[in-house]
């Protein structure tokens, strides 16, 4: 079905550009010469992403041009930290693609008063916003601009190796102190209730600590809400579950463990859910999307945080807005891109990508699983871009050692993690 529409659609486009196509009338008897190819309007198009990403933006890019064989796209595109990288220098320099992939973070960092981007809306006769709700639009605003539209949402999640908790008789945890009941069973085997990368864990003590206190790490106009106490309960919360056996040091999480059965669960962003849980899965085990952790299951999703997966903007310079605006619809809407990515980019919020992949039957495992839990959540909260500084990260890091390790107290390296983040926000 997907096949002969593409044909249908391929055929379309060749008898349209066969029509359009200018003759000119050499003025010597019948002869004409027919112009073979039109003036090309050329921009670009940058990307991060692994090797199956880049494959079918290709693949979807060659798509485009057939359909508008008047503009042409150039591509520019590489592993994340090359991206980023080189991403800082272009848009210092004025030098960034005319449409590109951008993360959450960089719409603070590149546009604090909405003027970094491209104005999406001034665009509107080209890109179809009407398949986005203003709530997801928000994301992508500065100052009240659009600025970017996302792609996929994305929050930290849960996933629990059921397989594996069944065998030592126990139940999906629901409530934090079900991590350490579990705790208690499975170390005799050397099994780890759950193991997770730095940052999660980061975002996943934030939690606890909101929960805890009742008080959010920031205020809505972004200030440091917490204080020396609600860091001092993250730090304990740490030690605890080293001490305990819940989970491995941050710097020891390896995520072979989850494979073989080493962590019983993980907690990991929704676009992850495969990277992380597909080979658990494909050995045998099945693996669930848990509620998001929580003192009590009414609580569930209490200082839990989303955000855009990614997101597409167009720059602020550049001399073919009209073009760019094209290629961004595309790449949001048609069916084209939204077959050939499918959800590798996370669960589209795009209407119509969304209804051509539920056509294909393609909605469905871990990964959209995750996303419709995550959907279905009304407590979650729009993350700010400080929480995943990487410093403040760091920081947290080595105060959580400190206490460990005991060169500190709780209460002393709370007091300094507390003004280390007020620096950072400063900045």
């Amino acid at each position: 079905m997907r096949k002969q529409k593409q044909q249908k659609r391929r055929n379309l486009n060749k008898l349209i550009l066969f029509c359009m196509l200018p003759v000119l009338c050499t003025g010597c008897g019948d002869r004409q010469i027919v112009k073979s190819q039109a003036e090309q309007t050329e921009i670009t198009l940058s990307w991060w992403g692994n090797d199956t990403r880049t494959e079918y933006t290709l693949e979807a890019v060659q798509e485009f041009q057939k359909l508008h064989p008047d503009i042409k796209v150039k591509c520019n595109y590489s592993e994340w930290s090359g991206y980023e990288a080189r991403s800082r220098v272009q848009m210092v320099s004025a030098t960034e693609a005319d449409v590109m992939q951008i993360n959450f973070s960089w719409l603070s960092q590149y546009s604090p008063d909405g003027t970094g981007y491209y104005d999406i809306e001034q665009l509107a006769d080209y890109v179809d916003l009407s398949n986005f709700s203003e709530d997801m639009l928000a994301y992508g605003r500065r100052n009240g601009i659009l600025n970017a539209i996302p792609i996929a949402m994305n929050a930290e999640t849960v996933y629990i190796n059921q397989t594996l908790y069944e065998k030592y008789g126990l139940s999906v945890p629901e409530i934090w102190e079900d991590l350490f009941r579990a705790a208690e069973i499975m170390k005799k085997d050397g099994v780890y209730p759950f193991g997770a990368a730095s940052k999660s864990v980061w975002l996943y003590f934030i939690t606890y600590a909101e929960q805890k206190s009742g008080k959010s790490i920031l205020t809505s106009d972004g200030k440091l809400n917490f204080k020396p106490e609600e860091f001092q309960l993250m730090l304990e919360l740490y030690v605890r579950m080293i001490q305990e056996n819940v989970m491995p040091q941050v710097e020891y999480f390896d995520r072979l463990n989850i494979d073989n059965s080493g962590y019983g669960g993980t907690v990991a962003w929704v676009s992850d859910a495969m990277n992380y849980l597909g080979n658990a899965i494909k050995n045998g085990n099945t693996v669930i999307v848990a509620d998001y952790t929580a003192f009590s299951p009414e609580q569930s999703g209490e200082g839990w945080y989303a955000k855009p997966a990614t997101l597409y903007a167009v720059s602020v310079n550049t001399d073919h807005p009209k073009e760019s605006a094209i290629l961004l619809d595309f790449l949001l809407n048609s069916e084209e891109m939204a077959l050939l990515q499918g959800i590798e980019k996370g669960i589209p919020l795009s209407t119509s990508a969304r209804t051509y992949l539920e056509e294909e039957g393609m909605l469905a495992g871990l990964q959209y699983e995750a996303a419709m839990k995550m959907e279905s959540n009304s407590k979650l909260s729009q993350i700010d871009p400080f929480m995943e500084n990487t410093e403040i990260l760091s920081d947290f890091v080595d105060a959580c050692n400190d206490v460990l390790y005991e060169k500190k107290t709780s209460e002393q390296a709370a007091k300094d993690l507390y003004q280390q983040a007020l620096e950072i926000l400063k900045n």
